[in-house]
């Protein structure tokens, strides 16, 4: 305690008082004694009380001194009349700088965990306590955007979520999500046990599945459907082999036929793995929308320009029609231009020889029977003998065939529509299939714009 400090502060206090009892004295209002009494009393009382309080300003400042020991010194001196005063202002000065200093740091922590948060590759919700999203990262909006509300609707999801709050640990739940386009993803949901400062109760990660798992998928059916596929071709190659070793190894005309077939059947096979590396790249992709602006128009010009002579060898004609201001749509210009070659080349196969095919590229209006926003149909019609109407929603599967002799005798791999219904897919498109037996049939494919066209 300091004694300057107290007599100034008892100074301060009784001063008054005792000034009030020498003027009195003074004027002979009050006797000798009884002031040297009320002086004595005020004095002691000042003192106390001074003494009292600078004790416990002294404790004061030696807390804040404690509790922020290397908060910056104030930028300013303080002389407020009592100095103890002045030092309690200083300290608080310091304390608050203090907490702004630290402030700005725990600002600058969160801003790091935000930037963290927005940049991982996975999808990842911060939920609150009503276990509804409370942030959303980049990764996240890119992958489900509108369709956020319906991945959290999930019933494996939502049971994923109230088990983690329940029991207060980590949960996994393996979901097969419809929209925009089918995907396996394993959610994790860790729970919080003391919320976060910004009302996070739980992290949400969804780790998409669909590549992995579409890489199991396809090595099995590889095996299952490539393997019967090629089991014909390469038994009749075996058979001609033994062939011209045998019976017709003198005999130049037989060779020759038999060599024909033999080319025949090792196309059909390399036409076969073709379209097997064909699908495989594009289901690994179809969980992930394109990017690029792509002209439809001119990717279709390139496609059809290859189509001469086999349209010249059938003796078929090609209707081309093009909208007027087709606007440019966000694709991937190599698969929209397989879309193209596949539809164009069943219609060319299976079209009547000497008929007509008919190729149509056209913005559809909000409202069509394709979706209700806007968008581009690319149409492919033929004059053929049609295809029965139970056959129609088969169509897209792999290596189905309505007339597997005519597919084969084409050289159809029953894999070009399931590869167009899987860059369809990609695309966040729609492909329709119309025909009626005897009238041919038509092939579209609707593409959605961008809002910004």
């Amino acid at each position: 305690m300091r004694a300057p400090s107290v007599l100034g502060v008892a100074a301060g206090v009784g001063g008054v008082p005792l000034l009030v009892l020498a003027v009195l004295w003074g004027a002979g209002e009050l006797a000798a004694l009884p002031t040297l009494v009320a002086a004595a009393c005020v004095a002691t009382a000042a003192l106390v009380a001074a003494a009292l309080w600078v004790r416990d300003l002294d404790r004061l400042t030696a807390v804040l001194d404690s509790a922020y020991p290397s908060a910056p010194n104030p930028a300013r001196d303080l002389l407020p009349m009592l100095k103890p005063v002045g030092r309690i202002a200083g300290r608080i000065e310091r304390m608050a700088r203090s907490l702004a200093q630290r402030a700005d740091e725990v600002g600058e922590a969160l801003r790091a965990n935000e930037t963290i948060i927005e940049r991982l590759p996975d999808p990842l919700l911060v939920l609150d306590a009503q276990r509804a999203a409370h942030r959303v990262n980049a990764a996240a909006r890119a992958a489900f955007g509108d369709d956020m509300p319906a991945v959290l609707r999930h019933p494996l999801l939502r049971e994923a979520i109230d088990r983690a709050w329940r029991e207060q640990t980590p949960q996994t739940a393996d979901l097969v999500l419809p929209v925009p386009v089918e995907r396996e993803v394993q959610a994790t949901v860790i729970y919080f046990r003391q919320r976060l400062a910004d009302g996070a109760q739980a992290l949400l990660i969804l780790s998409d599945r669909t590549r992995e798992r579409a890489v199991e998928r396809m090595r099995a059916d590889f095996v299952a459907n490539a393997s019967h596929e090629l089991r014909t071709p390469l038994a009749s190659l075996m058979g001609f082999v033994e062939t011209l070793r045998g019976p017709a190894a003198d005999d130049p005309p037989a060779q020759q036929r038999f060599l024909a077939i033999m080319a025949d059947q090792a196309a059909r096979m390399n036409r076969l793995i073709d379209d097997l590396l064909s699908l495989s790249r594009v289901e690994l992709t179809e969980h992930t929308p394109p990017a690029d602006s792509v002209d439809l128009a001119a990717v279709l010009a390139r496609v059809l320009a290859g189509f001469e002579m086999r349209l010249r060898d059938r003796r078929q004609t090609l209707e081309l029609e093009i909208g007027p201001e087709l606007p440019h749509v966000i694709a991937d210009a190599d698969q929209m231009a397989q879309v193209a070659t596949n539809l164009v080349d069943n219609a060319v196969k299976y079209g009547r020889e000497g008929g007509t095919v008919r190729v149509s590229l056209q913005r559809t209006p909000p409202g069509n029977r394709f979706a209700q926003r806007p968008g581009v149909v690319l149409s492919v019609r033929d004059d053929g003998a049609g295809i029965p109407r139970a056959h129609l929603p088969r169509l897209t599967e792999r290596f189905y065939r309505v007339d597997k002799g005519r597919s084969r005798t084409a050289g159809g791999t029953g894999l070009g529509l399931a590869i167009v219904k899987h860059i369809v897919n990609r695309h966040r498109g729609r492909l329709t299939i119309d025909s009626q037996e005897g009238h041919g049939a038509v092939f579209s494919v609707w593409l959605p714009l961008t809002p910004e066209t």
